[in-house]
Parts: structure tokens; C-alpha cells; sequence
């Protein structure tokens, strides 16, 4: 493998240290079709922390009828041990029935994941916007009893399949509401990957006049347009230092039909390490992750870093 690295040229326009919020293990293999077994998740998890990575969303523990792939989220941190608990070791919980099972787990951080739009609510949920919050408040409020670290997905931020472009107004009135609930950090999904730097702009600034500014978010873009990385840029630029990333650019939404892969990592970590931006990430060691992951999903990786630096 090459041990190519960018050309360093620091960006001021950038944060000094970004940090990357790893979601391949759950929302990068969440869609996958063939069952992952659980002992490669748990390897999976364990190469991505050795290159680096502090911050890992290991699993779900949504109603296995309805993702099949994370039904084995207790095997998962069970063989995980201490590797797979703590504040930097989050897992996704729909409800209070799945906050009960994680708590059972162990785990220190939990995150649960609300939409931007009464579609999407509905499908993905089995809920509208407003009963959907209604849901998350005894969640939020247990967790935070029980000392756990709470983030709060938004998701279709930026537009819906089945209703178009989403008002600023919008996104905001549910974020504000999700973090009104008590949860330590906001996470902006671009579910189906049509959103704009401008855009990216926009929504930032209308968060900060509500008083959630860019230290409590972190944005999640998907790349169906090519847009993640220029996205992901511009939201650093306004001062968000938290970015979703998923290694080998794993992931879609098994509700959104139009949603294709995640910001790889490695993509991400080229670009800032480009830009004298601190990630504390081994790139040699993600391609290698990516590389490995490729194998056992039987299809190449596609990161176009791992791609240049490892020929997929």
C-alpha cells in the first residue's frame, strides 16, 4: 500500500483539531443486506480504534424486525467488553425500550434520532414530529438520571424524498426542541445528501440565533451529489469541530431509498490533514480498515482515498 500524504498548506479559515465521530459500525453497516457476522463488527470496532479513532458508534439497539443487521447488539458489547462502554462508545436507542437494553449493556452514551420532517417521522418512527418528541423525552431524561452522554440525531436537514426542500424554520423549531430535552450534542443529518454549502450557512447561523451554536453540533453528510466534503468544510468554517464519518464511506438509510453512502473517514482525514488540521488518525491504518472491511463485504470500498492509496 501506498504511504502517500498530502502536501500540508494550513488553512486558518479551519479548526486547529476536528473531531471525527465514527459511525461505521452502526449506520455503515446497518443497510447491508448479507448479516455481518458479530465477531468481524467486533474486529471492525477494534482496528478503528487503533487508528485512532476516540469517538466509535458501535451499534443499535433498535427492534431487530426492523434492522435485522444490529440484532446482535448485546453479543456485540458483550465480546467488546470495556472497549465498547463509556462516554466515547455511543449507541443508537429508538426508545425507552431500547435505552432499557442498553443500559443492561453497560454502555455510557446513547443517542437517539429524530427527523426534521412528518414524512419521514412517520416511516421511519411510526410517529409524527410531535409525537416522535414525546417519545424521546422520558429517554432523554432517564439517560441523563443514569449519567450517560445524550446526542440527538436530526435527520433530513437539508431536504426529503417525499417532501422536498425543508425550511430552515423548520429544522431548527425540531432541533431546538430535541435539545430543549436535555442532550449534550445536536448532530445535523443530511439524509439524502442534497445539501449546499450556502445551505450548510444558513441552517448554522439560524442554530446559533436559537443559542445552539456550532461547539454543540456536529453535521452528518451523506455524498449522493459529491457535496459531503465541501459541506463538511464549510461547517468547520462556521466553526463546527464535530464530523460523522464512517470509514470506507459504508452506509445509507434503510428508510430513504435515495440515501447513499456516508462521508468516508479517510476522505475526510486526507482533506484536513491537507490542511494542518489535528484528527489524531493514522490514515495508513483506515485504508488498511477499509481495505479489510472491502473483503468481507465483498465489494470494493467506496472511499476514493482508499481507492488512490490501496487500488479499493
Amino acid at each position: 500500500m501506498s504511504r502517500a500524504l498530502p502536501q500540508v498548506e494550513p488553512d486558518p479559515s479551519l479548526p486547529e483539531e476536528v473531531t471525527v465521530y465514527e459511525v461505521g459500525p452502526r449506520d455503515g453497516l446497518q443497510n447491508e443486506k448479507a448479516t455481518v457476522p458479530t465477531q468481524v463488527k467486533v474486529e471492525f470496532v477494534r482496528r478503528l480504534a487503533a487508528a485512532g479513532l476516540g469517538t466509535i458508534e458501535t451499534t443499535s439497539f433498535v427492534d431487530p424486525r426492523w434492522v435485522p443487521q444490529l440484532a446482535d447488539a448485546e453479543e456485540l458489547l458483550g465480546l467488546l467488553g470495556d472497549e465498547g462502554r463509556g462516554a466515547r462508545r455511543p449507541v443508537l436507542v429508538p426508545n425507552v425500550r431500547g435505552l432499557d437494553r442498553a443500559l443492561a449493556a453497560g454502555v455510557g452514551a446513547v443517542a437517539v434520532f429524530g427527523s426534521a420532517t412528518e414524512t419521514f417521522a412517520r416511516k421511519n418512527l411510526n410517529r409524527g414530529l410531535e409525537e416522535s418528541v414525546a417519545m424521546f423525552a422520558p429517554v432523554v431524561e432517564r439517560a441523563r438520571a443514569e449519567g450517560l452522554w445524550v446526542r440527538a440525531y436530526v435527520s433530513m436537514c437539508f431536504g426529503d424524498p417525499w417532501e422536498g426542500p425543508v425550511p430552515v424554520a423548520q429544522v431548527v423549531d425540531v432541533c431546538r426542541r430535541l435539545m430543549d430535552l436535555g442532550c449534550d450534542q445536536l448532530s445535523l443529518g443530511d439524509t439524502i445528501g442534497v445539501g449546499t454549502v450556502g445551505h450548510v450557512h444558513r441552517l448554522l447561523e439560524a442554530l446559533a440565533a436559537v443559542g445552539i451554536g456550532p461547539e454543540r453540533v456536529g453535521v452528518h453528510f451523506h455524498d449522493t451529489y459529491g457535496q459531503a466534503l465541501a459541506n463538511t468544510l464549510a461547517a468547520l468554517r462556521d466553526g463546527v469541530t464535530v464530523v460523522d464519518a464512517s470509514t470506507g464511506g459504508l452506509g445509507g438509510c434503510p428508510y430513504a431509498r435515495s440515501a447513499t453512502g456516508n462521508l468516508a473517514t479517510e476522505d475526510l482525514v486526507w482533506a484536513l490533514e491537507g490542511a494542518g488540521v489535528r484528527t489524531g488518525l493514522r490514515l495508513d491504518a483506515l485504508v488498511e480498515t477499509s481495505r479489510w472491511m472491502a473483503e468481507r463485504l465483498d465489494r470494493p470500498s467506496p472511499s476514493r482515498v482508499v481507492r488512490a492509496l490501496a487500488g479499493g
